[in-house]
């Protein structure tokens, strides 16, 4: 089953308009000393936010969290170029990249919804999809090994300091 579904998560990653963002951020950052917005953070939050879900016992469907991990900063060229919020450039794009993949319009809104929420601290601590890759966006970076802790302007707090098993 999941291997049917996850088809569709891979017509994501061979999209033309999604190949094209993360060329654009990745020529954007590529002398970024910060964390980076490119495929081993996009899969990292999806890997994690599907653990989180499984660990939890939640049912969301395993595509729709990589779908969602995968999109959830594919805007983020726009919040450079434009000043855009990533989260609502990243929605926006994401809705003409889901629909291309075949999903349904409910799932296009699902996974909006929680692109839109992934910022959002009110959904930090839900059992849903927008409180998992809220979380995982997170939980991807690794403070703890990174030459640029000192200069980040994340809060302690958000900082990654030790790996949580």
């Amino acid at each position: 089953m999941d291997c049917k579904y996850m088809d569709a998560v891979d017509r994501i990653l061979n999209d033309k308009m999604y190949r094209e963002c993360l060329g654009r951020i990745c020529e954007i950052e590529k002398d970024r000393k910060f964390c980076r917005h490119n495929m081993a953070h996009f899969l990292d939050a999806s890997r994690i936010a599907y653990i989180m879900s499984l660990e939890d016992g939640a049912v969301i469907e395993k595509n729709l969290i990589y779908a969602t991990g995968l999109l959830h900063d594919i805007g983020r060229h726009e919040q450079y170029l434009r000043g855009v919020p990533h989260e609502v450039a990243s929605a926006e794009i994401a809705a003409g990249i889901l629909m291309d993949a075949g999903y349904t319009d409910e799932e296009t809104v699902y996974i909006t919804k929680a692109i839109l929420d992934h910022r959002n601290p009110e959904v930090k601590d839900e059992k849903s999809l927008s409180g998992y890759i809220y979380r995982a966006d997170k939980k991807s970076r690794a403070c703890f090994n990174c030459a640029s802790t000192d200069e980040c302007n994340w809060s302690e707090d958000k900082k990654n300091m030790k790996i949580i098993l």
